[in-house]
Formats: C-alpha cells, structure tokens, sequence
C-alpha cells in the first residue's frame, strides 16, 4: 500500500513540474516577444508629429512605434544601419535618426525597409525612404562619336531603372557615387537632338539634346598679362565672338571635343564675365573675373588679412621689390600676398587643424545674413592656388568653425586605385560648390559622406565663420611626397 502510495505522489509531483514550466514559458512568451513595428511618425511636437510613410531626408529624426522595441540589437534603413540611444526606446516606441545614406552604394533588395532586430528576434516594415527625384543638368558631348563615353550631369542620377538617349535604349550605364554623373556608351548611330530621359526608383528627369555652349570654369580668374588662360566647358565650337573680362580675346585655340579654350592673355583684365557666343547661341558667367572678394570675402591675403598669426602658414609676397613680407621666387605670376604651406612626407594619420599643417583664419561673414536661404548648389568657394614641385598623398582640407562638413581636396587621386603626382602651371582657380563640404563616412571617412543641404549646416544662423585649411593624410601608409604650395583669395562667388 505505502509503494503504490508513493508512486502516486511521483507522478503528481511530476505532473507539478511539468505544469509549472509550461506556466513559466506562457508567461515569459507573454512578457517578452519578437518586435512589431506598426508605423513611423514625425520627431517633432504635436500637431507636426504625423504619421510618414516615406522620407527623402537622411539624419531626420523619427519615432518607430509598435510592440516590444525596448531591447533593439540593431535597426537598419534601407540595409544601412542606424545608431541609437537606449534610454530613447520603450516597449512601443523608439526614437531613433534615420542615417546617411549613398543610395549609389546600397543593397537595392532592401531598399524600403526598416528593419528592427532584437534579442527575441526581427521584425520589417515597408518605408520609403530613397533619394528625390532625379535632375539632369548636363550632357558631356552632345557630339561624342559612337563608342565614346559619355556623361550626364544632374542630382539623384541612382537607383536608375531606364536610361533612353535621343530615342535609343541604353541597356548599360554607371552613376558616380554622389549621384551626380550618369554615364554610357554613346550607342550608333549617335542621335544629335532629342531627348535624354532617366527613369529611377523616385521619379524621371527630361533633358533636351542640344549645343548650347555653358562655361563650367576659368583655369585663373587672376591671371595677368602674358598668362596661359583656359576656359572650360561644352559645346565650344563655332565661336563667333568671346571676351574674358571686358577684354576681347581674337587668337584662342579650341580643344577638339569643344571642351576648352585657350590663349594668352593679351591686356589687363578688368572686373567683368567671361562671355562666348558660337553659332548655337551665348553663355555668359554670372560671376566676375579679377574679383577677390566675391560676395563674401574669407581673405585676400592682403596685409594678412583675417589671419591668426600662429599656425604653419608662412606669409609671402610675389613681388621682388616687397620689404614685407618677404619675397618667394617659387610662385610666380602673382605679385600681391599669400599664404604658403609646406610639409614634409607624412606618415598614415599625421596632419591636423594646427601647428604645423595649417592657415588658420579669423571669423568673417561668408554670406550675407540675406543669402542664407538660397539653394547651396547657386553658390560655391572659390580661391587660387600655385602648386610647383608634385604633390601625391595627403588631403587639403577645409572646414568651418563647426567642423562637420569638410571639403577634401585631392586631386592626386584619379580614382580608388590609380593616382598620379599633382602640379599646377602657376597660379590657377579652384571653384567648390557647397555641395561638395560633406560630412565625414564611417568607410571613406572625412567629407566622404552625404554633402551639407543649407548654408546653415556649415555656417550656422549668421553666415559668418572662422576658416581652417590644413594638410592631413588619412591614409594607413606614409604619402609618396610632401606638399608645398600656396593659397590667395579664398572666397564665396555665386556660380548660377
């Protein structure tokens, strides 16, 4: 009896247990599950927190609201991943900033999507957030023979679905990382009117075939007397007339591809545009030449204007006859004052915002308080630059006092493998649009990443900013050489 007793007591103390764990997993999978998200809503206070199903703003702020977010692994949009604060998530919400994207550079397969991955497991959820619609702007050579390459120029040329070129299909086509150029293979017979036509993911652009000739840059809007002077573009061809600063300019050469103009600059130039007219009609910059202050003057260099005083910089004087500062030799063609850097080869990561790798320039007004709120991409920096022995490794950068976007200049580097020593033939012109001041990429690093939307992000609220030019190598080995060179006139022009 007391066996058979005890065998009871076995199973029921079993049966216990058995209901007890049971109990203990419906509770634990009732407390804690996969995360579910329902809807994306705007970061911002009532009545403006609406509810978004799509964006075309990266670094925007939003609210993931759903079931179960308090404990997010990662959360990725469009395949990119995101960084977050856990103090910000909660069991139904998660406050969270959308990150920079290259859309030019994203797995296309998770374009949409917002995935969110915790430790109980992931959940996805439709939301359009991908570039705005495209724009072309530009075509390389209307007149390009087949089986040349050949360019359109716009924004948002990514996540391309359909290019047509005056009627025909291009079936193979490439966009540069920034979205900004498109290019092909001019197909045969190569179609001189019409319409280019690009259909992506967020929308399509219409451009018409035609040459008209545009003025895309000056080699040296400062040159003197005597100077060799190119002037770049397209559709160069068939000129009937051409001045470059009020001075009529009769003995040019023309570059077969129409792309550029060169002379020998025969008088004094004075404060005024660059005008060509060819049989297809005029381009005239909206910019003067021989103008270095623009409409917002960083420094002229003259009397060390705006500079600190301390840093790498060596101020100099191009002519010989000058008792202050003193004379360089190195840079010729410029007889006023400029700041030289020169460095050393540098070893992987050497370079900074001081010492000896820099000009560093007071605080001036970059833009008028007036021009705040007008496109970036109507306006760019401009200033001139000698660079006499070669230059290979290294970047010149420049930045506001913010120091978040970043304008990395290297033009040793011809692409992600092949580079070649950089000189210049005396004294040129380098034009930046605000486009180009980029924020820093986790991969490419500084300026690498997506480009500044306003002047605002660059120069806050006034327009005003100090300047800081400096020499760095953010490269893993030591550059092949050092650099040397010098900087004048660094200012803001408007270019459209």
């Amino acid at each position: 009896m007391k066996k058979i007793f005890n065998k009871h007591i076995h199973f029921l103390l079993i049966f216990c247990l058995t209901a007890i764990c049971i109990l203990i997993a419906s509770c634990k999978n009732d407390n804690i599950s996969s995360p579910v998200i329902t809807g994306v809503r705007n970061y911002v206070a009532s009545p403006n927190d609406t509810i978004l199903t799509g964006a075309v703003a990266a670094e925007q702020w939003v609210v993931i609201e759903g079931k179960n977010l308090q404990n997010a692994l990662q959360i990725t949009f469009d395949g990119v991943v995101a960084t977050f604060n856990s103090a910000l998530l909660a069991p139904n919400s998660a406050v969270v900033q959308i990150p920079s994207i290259l859309f030019s550079t994203i797995d296309v397969n998770k374009l949409y999507t917002i995935e969110y991955v915790t430790s109980e497991g992931s959940a996805k959820f439709s939301f359009k957030l991908g570039p705005a619609a495209p724009t072309i702007t530009a075509i390389s050579d209307v007149f390009a023979n087949p089986g040349d390459s050949v360019f359109l120029y716009g924004t948002n040329l990514v996540l391309v679905q359909s290019l047509s070129y005056g009627g025909a299909t291009i079936t193979s086509y490439k966009s540069n990382l920034a979205g900004t150029a498109l290019g092909f293979v001019m197909p045969s017979p190569a179609p001189t009117s019409g319409q280019a036509s690009v259909t992506t993911k967020s929308g399509m652009s219409d451009f018409q075939i035609t040459a008209l000739p545009t003025i895309t840059g000056i080699s040296d809007e400062n040159a003197s007397v005597g100077d060799s002077v190119y002037v770049y573009g397209t559709y160069l061809k068939s000129i009937q007339s051409f001045s470059f600063g009020g001075a009529a300019i009769t003995s040019y050469k023309l570059s077969g591809n129409g792309r550029s103009i060169g002379f020998v600059l025969p008088s004094p130039v004075q404060t005024g545009p660059v005008s060509i007219t060819t049989a297809f009609g005029t381009a005239t910059t909206v910019y003067n030449l021989n103008d270095v202050k623009g409409i917002g003057s960083i420094t002229t260099c003259e009397g060390a204007e705006n500079w600190k005083w301390w840093g790498g910089a060596i101020y100099t004087s191009g002519d010989p006859n000058s008792g202050w500062p003193s004379y360089n030799p190195d840079f010729p063609g410029n007889k006023t004052q400029y700041f030289v850097l020169k460095t050393k080869v540098l070893a992987a990561s050497e370079g900074n915002t001081y010492s000896n790798y820099t000009i560093l320039l007071n605080s001036t007004q970059w833009v008028p308080t007036a021009n705040l709120n007008d496109p970036i991409e109507n306006y760019a920096l401009k200033f001139e630059v000698s660079i006499p022995n070669p230059w290979n490794g290294g970047a010149l950068d420049i930045m506001s006092s913010d120091q978040t976007y970043i304008y990395r200049w290297e033009p040793w580097q011809k692409s992600a493998t092949n580079t070649a020593a950089y000189t210049t033939k005396g004294w040129i012109t380098v034009t930046v649009p605000f486009t180009e001041f980029r924020v820093k990429d986790a991969t490419l690093g500084d300026g690498r990443g997506l480009s500044m939307t306003k002047f605002t992000d660059l120069l806050g609220t006034t327009g005003a900013s100090e300047c800081t030019v400096y020499i760095h190598n953010p490269g893993t080995s030591a550059t092949a050489t050092g650099f040397y060179g010098a900087f004048d006139n660094l200012r803001i022009v408007k270019i459209k």
